[in-house]
């Protein structure tokens, strides 16, 4: 109950101290933020050997199982390159160790990000075919954009202008009441942490 306990403290000092800073225009509030960063920075390190042993732990476990067998040896040979490179080879810009990121990682991302426009696709495709009147104005809306943003759609007379209104106006809207709304989430996710409601994090 103590490994509980300690925690859920040093959560609440902590998060009352970096709230009322923000509100206490002062020297010593500045120092401490100042010094919390820097604990932040030693305890990100940290987060990264615990990141570094779960993922060897995990990979290593599953090199047991004949159906995942394949992608872990290929995720642990891909570590244990690029850290022996990086340490023997160093990381300069025109290292092996760059020149293996550019081009391997880039591309890599580069491809699964393509996939999220297959995604899109065909959640634009599942929402167009509901009946309604959002449905249609959502289709006619996303007709425009995808014609005024492509090069047939520049001489289109006051298409780029109806774009701009379109991405200006409601698009910027609706983002902003998303944001209002995360940020009022973040708000309370933190206060019910910082209080001790939430304690999944400590197990419960």
């Amino acid at each position: 109950m103590l490994q509980k306990r300690i925690p859920l403290l040093i959560v609440f000092i902590t998060g009352i101290v970096m709230a009322v800073q923000y509100f206490v225009p002062h020297p010593v509030s500045q120092h401490i933020y100042d010094t919390s960063l820097k604990w932040d920075r030693a305890v990100a390190s940290m987060a990264y050997i615990l990141a570094i042993v779960s993922f060897l732990r995990f990979h290593t476990r599953r090199l047991k199982d004949k159906k995942y067998a394949l992608y872990s040896t290929v995720s642990l040979v891909a570590f244990f390159t690029m850290v022996l490179v990086g340490f023997v080879l160093g990381t300069d810009e025109r290292s092996l160790f760059q020149d293996i990121y550019k081009n391997m990682m880039v591309p890599l991302q580069a491809t699964t990000f393509s996939l999220l426009a297959f995604f899109m696709s065909s959640a634009a495709y599942r929402a167009f075919r509901i009946r309604g009147l959002e449905a249609t104005i959502l289709m006619i809306t996303a007709f425009v954009i995808i014609f005024g943003t492509t090069t047939i759609g520049n001489y289109v007379p006051y298409m780029n202008d109806i774009v701009e209104w379109i991405m200006a106006v409601p698009n910027l809207a609706s983002k902003r009441g998303i944001l209002i709304g995360v940020g009022l989430g973040v708000v309370a996710t933190s206060i019910k942490i910082i209080l001790g409601i939430e304690r999944n994090w400590v197990g419960g």
